[in-house]
């Protein structure tokens, strides 16, 4: 039996995955390990604040086909703002390099509104993973809780490499919150987050190259000792 990768091991070769295949399914139990694994991440005053949906299966390709209707349809929508009204420098830098890169790989030629717009609608199809985790919220909790969910999905990005498995956090779906509602029952005062998709990737896909690159150390973290 092959060993498990280390934490440090999974950490460096994660990536966001946006290609899976979709001819290989997730075992159920290994799914509901790696849920169970992420759910040890820590949270203020330990009240978890997480709470998922996993759909796989029928109700996944339901989920999805319902989601893509509602992009066609021009519905998408964001209850709660994800990136700033507007942008500066460094990040607005880094987030027009990680387009390029990937728009490049993915065969999408500048001001090819089509092919952008159909690069976009491969998020709604959980880039073809088998397994989407939506990860939810009470709408009542506070900025500090989002900090919790943020661990919570950190740990099941690294419990599912050390399965073997690829995965890709996407917040797009969350655009369609009403649709994801609607199909898995999720209660009016449970914000939808993101979306966490999980699989194995598609071999030989060419934007599972993209590596977006990190700052070097020296660039965000000051150490102070004397």
């Amino acid at each position: 039996m092959k060993p498990l990768p280390s934490a440090h091991e999974v950490l460096v070769a994660r990536r966001s995955c946006r290609a899976f295949d979709p001819t290989r399914p997730v075992d159920k139990a290994m799914v509901q390990r790696i849920v169970e694994l992420a759910a040890r991440a820590p949270s203020g005053s330990n009240i978890q604040p997480w709470q998922v949906e996993v759909v796989s299966g029928a109700a996944r390709d339901r989920l999805v086909a319902a989601m893509l209707a509602a992009f066609d349809r021009g519905e998408a929508h964001n209850e709660w703002p994800y990136y700033p009204p507007q942008w500066s420098e460094p990040y607005l830098g880094r987030r027009r390099a990680l387009g390029k890169a990937l728009y490049a790989l993915a065969g999408v030629a500048k001001g090819d509104e089509a092919a952008a717009r159909a690069q976009m609608a491969r998020n709604f199809a959980l880039f073809d993973a088998p397994v989407g985790v939506v990860v939810t919220i009470d709408s009542h909790l506070a900025q500090g809780s989002w900090l919790d969910l943020g661990g919570f999905m950190m740990g099941l990005m690294v419990a599912a490499g050390g399965f073997g498995l690829e995965s890709c956090p996407m917040q797009a779906p969350a655009q369609f919150a009403p649709v994801i509602r609607q199909h898995l029952g999720v209660p009016a005062e449970r914000q939808i987050a993101c979306v966490v998709a999980l699989g194995h990737a598609e071999p030989g896909a060419a934007v599972n190259r993209l590596h977006s690159d990190r700052e070097p150390l020296a660039a965000f973290a000051r150490f102070h000792q004397d």
